[in-house]
């Protein structure tokens, strides 16, 4: 998981310098196209089936998935890489705002009081990062940001299904890429194609291959080790796109962005541990890529 947290904080970097070349639905194409071609590979060297009896499942996975992706990859263009990546890492605060909604559509007699804590935490770690943004004019990439982990949340929940139906891991990843490149030739096609450079094509590459051998690393961590110990290491991608930002793009460094960070961190780790502890689905143990 640290090294899956790792690449994926490299993804965000070879994203954001990509971006500069690329539009964001290019650079979902190629990522699509080079994700679905390793695991089309894996999956036959494998012997892992492609063929699937929920296509319709995969459809909305891929569709909500992507377009999160699609926003995450436009935010990223735009906002430090700590705070793009932050934002995104909000899935787990949002979705314990569901299971809020969720209880008040019942009528449940009892709303748990940790679980409002948890989403109020979370949005004030929002508000402390995007504080210093507003400053730069840059608040409506900030709520880019952050409607894109607002929608991964709700892929969690297409994943979730499509593992109670039985789909391998690798099946799930394989045709969110195909997803990804077609959603990204879609859009091509409005924005036209920027022509390549050296420089540009390495970074599309990087991508590619980053995000899909990260994804299959935090697939291998999440089957194999505690839910819980695997989530709060996830976290470890906004330390490593900290450092990335600093590093590499002269990213200011505020108390308020710090504070931020951590209050967001800590509520995604305490909506975790809320859900492993309930009887709720445990879409922690659904890997998603951010």
């Amino acid at each position: 998981m640290v090294l899956a947290s790792f690449l994926f904080a490299t993804m965000g970097v070879c994203v954001k310098l990509a971006s500069a070349e690329y539009a964001p639905g290019e650079i979902i194409l190629y990522r699509g196209l080079i994700g679905a071609a390793l695991l089309f590979t894996l999956a036959r060297t494998r012997r892992v089936s492609l063929k699937t009896r929920v296509p319709a499942t995969h459809f909305w996975r891929s569709l909500t998935g992507v377009i999160a992706m699609f926003l995450w990859f436009y935010a990223l263009g735009n906002l430090p890489l700590a705070t793009a990546m932050t934002l995104n890492y909000m899935s787990s605060v949002w979705m314990a705002l569901f299971l809020l909604g969720g209880a008040a559509m019942l009528g449940a007699a009892r709303v748990d009081g940790r679980l409002i804590g948890t989403v109020l935490l979370g949005f004030a770690g929002v508000a402390l990062i995007l504080r210093p943004t507003i400053d730069h004019d840059q608040l409506w990439h900030g709520l880019i940001g952050l409607l894109s982990g607002m929608i991964s949340a709700t892929a969690y929940l297409q994943v979730t299904a499509l593992a109670r139906a039985g789909e391998p891991e690798m099946r799930i990843v394989f045709y969110f890429s195909l997803g990804g490149a077609i959603f990204g030739l879609l859009t091509t096609l409005f924005t036209g194609m920027h022509p390549h450079s050296l420089r540009g094509a390495a970074l599309l590459l990087a991508c590619g291959v980053l995000a899909t051998v990260a994804q299959l690393l935090m697939t291998r961590a999440y089957s194999t080790g505690r839910t819980l110990v695997i989530a709060s290491l996830q976290y470890l991608g906004i330390a490593f796109s900290f450092g990335y930002g600093v590093l590499l793009f002269a990213d200011r460094v505020t108390w308020m962005s710090l504070a931020g960070m951590m209050l967001i961190v800590g509520a995604g780790l305490a909506a975790t541990l809320l859900r492993a502890r309930s009887n709720a689905p445990d879409t922690a143990n659904a890997p998603l890529e951010p």
